[in-house]
């Protein structure tokens, strides 16, 4: 995907871990909760590089977050469930979290949330967002590359790379965190991978994102409109899966395809090339003497 979408904007990325503590309510976390609650429709986090919007506003220390209290998340059910903890001054950032803190009782009864169907690594990814501001692997200044990752390989070969990625961008979806959904976007566009690779990706968007979400939906069917005369030959019976799987998919990249196609024949008309000198034989009705 890496040299494949020309046309998408690669946003700045801004900030997002995993923390531990004490269940209860520690000195100071009242601070911070309020602070939280000032910030709880996701549009700035505590730690971006622009800091906050009004900058007469009182700073909120990091050691404040880490003394709010912690709040334990289960991620998966039954044998998968893994438990993973963080501080609720950075979790109510999100607008599900904050509504979710909200039920929460003062009572210093323990605070957990369960997340049966989410991904474990991409939680991972938002945690490490949330408290450091990226996830692994950055983005390297100044080039649409990642950071090398010893434990993947240079070319995504299955797709596991663009689905990381695409995990981290529903999730911030659900939670309501644009910034971290910019980040991921971009990211994508940094994975070069292969057309069976193309394939897994594109089909995951098309089952785990909206129809109006075009701002991860129109790259993918750009790419396979321009793509697919060679990328079909790689994956020709995943491609036509896919799009018998989903049809707005197979839908959305024929749409592309004949946009493009008008766009090259209007441009013809305005722009007409300089006309043969050779013409056409003319086929005569008259009768030979």
């Amino acid at each position: 995907m890496a040299d494949s979408i020309n046309d998408s904007d690669i946003i700045e990325e801004v900030p997002a871990t995993q923390g531990g503590g004490d269940l209860e309510m520690a000195e100071g976390a009242g601070d911070v909760d309020e602070a939280a609650a000032q910030h709880a429709n996701g549009s700035e986090l505590p730690f971006a590089e622009d800091g906050p919007e009004d900058p007469a506003a009182p700073r909120t220390t990091f050691l404040q977050y880490l003394t709010s209290p912690v709040v334990t998340l289960l991620i998966g059910s039954g044998d998968t469930e893994t438990i993973l903890t963080a501080h609720q001054g950075l979790l109510v950032h999100s607008p599900f979290f904050a509504e979710a803190y909200a039920e929460f009782a003062d009572d210093g009864s323990p605070r957990q949330i369960e997340l049966p169907t989410e991904d474990l690594d991409a939680v991972g990814c938002f945690l490490e967002f949330l408290y450091t501001g990226d996830y692994f692997p950055k983005k390297i200044p100044g080039q649409r590359t990642l950071e090398k990752d010893p434990s993947v390989p240079d070319v995504d070969m299955t797709g596991d790379q663009l689905l990381k990625h695409a995990k981290v961008y529903t999730l911030a979806d659900k939670l309501g965190l644009v910034d971290l959904k910019n980040l991921a976007s971009s990211k994508i566009h940094c994975v070069n991978s292969t057309a069976k690779g193309e394939i897994a990706y594109a089909r995951y968007v098309y089952e785990f994102t909206g129809k109006d979400d075009t701002s991860i939906r129109v790259p993918v069917a750009n790419f396979w409109a321009t793509r697919s005369h060679t990328l079909r030959s790689e994956a020709e019976d995943e491609f036509r899966s896919l799009c018998l799987e989903f049809p707005q998919f197979g839908y959305d990249v024929l749409t592309r395809v004949l946009d493009e196609k008008l766009k090259r024949e209007r441009n013809e008309k305005m722009h007409p090339g300089p006309s043969s000198a050779r013409k056409r034989p003319r086929h005569s009705s008259a009768t030979n003497a």
